[in-house]
């Protein structure tokens, strides 16, 4: 890996997120996420179910390609995105707007993201949607069976794993271990070789991201070039740089199940209005 100082943005994140591990290790030990997931106040959501299977999805008569909605204040490329993230109200407001499941960025320095998010998405809308509320998606950049164990104890139904920061024995390992926590883990691609990495590792659920991690440039034509990759029982979400219907629309002719919006929703003035673009 590049030294983090001179490297790329994505090995300076990763850098931070090492250095916070070693603190949160002090901070809140194994025990203690494991007396949180005994409080949880629902059973798990699983995020395949809400693309293929729930109430809003394909198999059930809905839309062609559902809709998994970010919650993040901040983004190295943009700076904060808003002044204050109001979670819980958003998340309400993408559930009413449609939203089958709810992205929350927790990565805390590049992104300002907190793990209480998902605690908070998830016990809100248990209580507005009892037995029906979103699958919650826990957004990071995570490399450790503590970060897995930290997400299951804070709510997510689903975790995040970036298969360029992973080797193919961690990839594995983390899918592995994301079963045995009743998370679901979506396996994040930019390339060829990623995609070949993410099947063998036994990734069930693939995330094709538009944005290089790398650089922050962003281009569609990413998810056209690799979905014919991916083997038609595999559920394929894309990922970043969604801008518009339209954008939509021309990810729908890939096939892709879901698509997963953040910018372009928190920075709108009109929330509900800008969702209705992307149920489609």
């Amino acid at each position: 890996m590049a030294d983090p100082q001179t490297g790329t943005i994505l090995d300076r994140i990763v850098a931070d997120k090492r250095e916070e591990l070693a603190r949160r290790l002090t901070q809140e030990p194994l025990e203690a996420l494991q007396r949180r997931i005994a409080m949880l106040p629902d059973p798990q959501w699983s995020l395949t179910q809400a693309i293929l299977e729930g109430p809003r999805g394909p198999h059930a008569g809905g839309k062609r390609v559902q809709l998994i909605a970010e919650i993040k204040k901040a983004s190295p490329s943009k700076g904060r995105l808003v002044a204050v993230l109001e979670h819980r109200a958003l998340a309400r407001t993408y559930t009413i707007g449609g939203a089958t499941a709810i992205s929350v960025v927790t990565e805390r320095k590049h992104f300002q993201g907190e793990a209480q998010f998902l605690l908070d998405v998830r016990v809100s809308m248990h209580g507005y949607y009892p037995g029906g509320r979103p699958s919650v998606l826990r957004k990071d950049f995570l490399f450790d069976p503590y970060h897995l164990l930290e997400a299951r104890a804070y709510g997510a139904d689903a975790v995040l794993l970036i298969t360029a920061i992973l080797d193919d024995a961690q990839l594995r390992d983390l899918i592995a271990q994301a079963r045995e926590l009743e998370l679901e883990a979506l396996v994040e691609v930019h390339d060829e070789g990623e995609v070949e990495r993410a099947l063998a590792a036994g990734a069930d659920l693939i995330g094709i991201n538009n944005r290089d991690l790398r650089t922050f440039d962003v281009d569609l034509a990413t998810t056209e070039r690799l979905r014919p990759l991916v083997p038609d029982d595999k559920v394929v979400v894309s990922e970043s740089g969604i801008v518009t219907r339209a954008d939509v629309e021309r990810l729908a002719l890939c096939g892709v199940h879901a698509v997963l919006v953040g910018e372009a929703l928190i920075t709108s003035n009109e929330v509900r209005e800008k969702l209705r673009e992307f149920v489609v």
